[in-house]
């Protein structure tokens, strides 16, 4: 959870989250958008889902996840697979788009915080909010991969699910994001995060990457 008491650097994650929500998510959708309308679909462009403006994006519960949890979604962009030349292979590599967006400002976060001198109480803040933002684009990137609807990863199954199967998965849309969050409570209760422990190995292999 967010508060294990209150600190300095709870404050600092907090402001990382925020950070992530206003302009790191409205990155992710945009790129869903964007990418849809390159491969000939203008559902999203044409409702204004090519933006980087938060509130063209932002969902109420994902917003909550992310303050609360460090994970959580916003509103899924429309996609009419009717536009696209090949819809299996379009519709995966349209949801695929945006946790690639996380992973991209994930490492830009760390090139910039490679740059940051710790020499001041100021810079150390700017280090820490620097290094939680890019784990947080992580997270997120590992957790819209997860094939639940209507996270990206269930538009990625598309490309490998007969459409029987996938209409029959994605008739329990509306139930599946609240079994995936009572899911991630009760691991985080019991000490134990399957998502935390995937975005962690990933992260530290960044870090090893980028020397």
């Amino acid at each position: 959870m967010l508060w294990n008491g209150i600190n300095t650097e709870n404050i600092i994650l907090l402001v990382s989250r925020l950070i992530v929500l206003l302009i790191c998510l409205p990155v992710h959708e945009c790129a869903h958008a964007f990418t849809a309308d390159k491969l000939g679909d203008p559902t999203a462009r044409q409702m204004g889902r090519i933006t980087l403006n938060p509130f063209k994006h932002l969902d109420i519960y994902g917003t909550l996840a992310i303050i609360l949890l460090g994970v959580g979604y916003a509103k899924p962009v429309p996609v009419n697979m009717r536009y696209f030349k090949h819809p299996k292979r379009d519709f995966a590599i349209t949801a695929v788009a945006g946790p690639l967006s996380n992973l991209l400002m994930a490492v830009l976060f760390l090139l910039i915080a490679r740059f940051v001198t710790v020499n001041s109480q100021f810079t150390y803040y700017l280090y820490l909010g620097l290094f939680y933002a890019s784990f947080i684009n992580v997270s997120l990137a590992i957790f819209n991969l997860i094939p639940i609807p209507p996270l990206d990863g269930s538009r990625v199954l598309t490309a490998v699910l007969p459409d029987r199967i996938y209409v029959k998965v994605m008739k329990y849309e509306r139930y599946s994001m609240l079994a995936l969050f009572a899911v991630i409570i009760i691991c985080n209760r019991l000490g134990y995060s399957p998502v935390s422990s995937i975005t962690n190995a990933v992260f530290q292999h960044m870090l090893w990457i980028l020397g």
